[in-house]
């Protein structure tokens, strides 16, 4: 659901890179106030159409490794409940009475991460130690098994290797959690927003033009602005819930 603060600040990036390309346009129509600006024109669009070449491909770039780490973080959570419900339901297979404290550790693991890992990770605290420690006992556990016959060989070398698999998914997502949009880029982002303005100045501050320059920066500042919310998968504006996570817990968890 969108919140007043993510309006606000996609507003922000809009208006504010809108806003930062007139302003530089018109500093630098003032500064070449005395020049015959409006004899070079063409030099002048030459070099805007090699910075606006580089400067779209940089944010074109950076928006497609946030997006793909977004989407890899969809599959992992897809994959993590999966080999949840794969433990809980191999340990109703194996012995469904001995292994009743497996089942209730796997219930208890994907409960914290819903209601507090999650939300851990999406204020930058990364995995919380409650969640690991779920984990730990579950694959203790599993490991002091004593299977007796070959039915629970199976079953038992299947729970620990999903647990393997849940700890490998546990680890990719406080990865992808972590922002990998540097400070580097927004400086990048930034001067290539202000070289173009710059590289305008010849033109003269006509109504249409004025228009076509915010339009561009504006559509920059959208760039921005979802590359933004897609550095933190965890937290909004792009927020992405839980939902296999979520969806696993109504079946094995405590009636609501």
């Amino acid at each position: 659901m969108v919140q007043l603060d993510d309006i606000l600040i996609g507003t922000l990036f809009i208006a504010g890179t809108a806003g930062l390309s007139l302003a530089v346009y018109l500093a630098a129509r003032w500064i070449t106030r005395h020049g015959p600006a409006e004899r070079h024109p063409e030099m002048a669009n030459a070099m805007v159409l090699r910075i606006g070449a580089l400067h779209g491909l940089i944010l074109a770039l950076v928006f497609a490794q946030e997006m793909a780490a977004y989407q890899r973080l969809e599959a992992q959570t897809a994959t993590e409940a999966s080999a949840i419900a794969d433990v809980y339901n191999d340990a109703a297979r194996y012995d469904p009475v001995a292994l009743v404290p497996l089942q209730e550790t796997m219930v208890a693991y994907t409960g914290e991460v819903i209601a507090n890992e999650w939300p851990s990770l999406g204020d930058g605290d990364g995995l919380t130690a409650e969640a690991w420690l779920q984990w730990e006992r579950a694959y203790a556990i599993a490991l002091d098994l004593e299977p007796g016959n070959a039915r629970q060989v199976s079953l038992r070398d299947h729970m620990i290797a999903q647990l393997h698999a849940i700890a490998t998914a546990r680890n990719l997502r406080d990865m992808d959690g972590n922002r990998s949009v540097v400070t580097l880029f927004w400086f990048a982002a930034l001067t290539g927003v202000v070289l173009i303005a710059v590289g305008y100045y010849s033109h003269r501050p006509e109504p249409h033009n004025l228009v076509l320059m915010a339009l561009f920066s504006a559509y920059t500042g959208v760039i921005l602005f979802l590359i933004y919310g897609f550095a933190n998968p965890y937290a909004t504006p792009a927020a992405l819930s839980p939902e296999p996570l979520e969806r696993l817990y109504a079946q094995i968890g405590p009636p609501s």
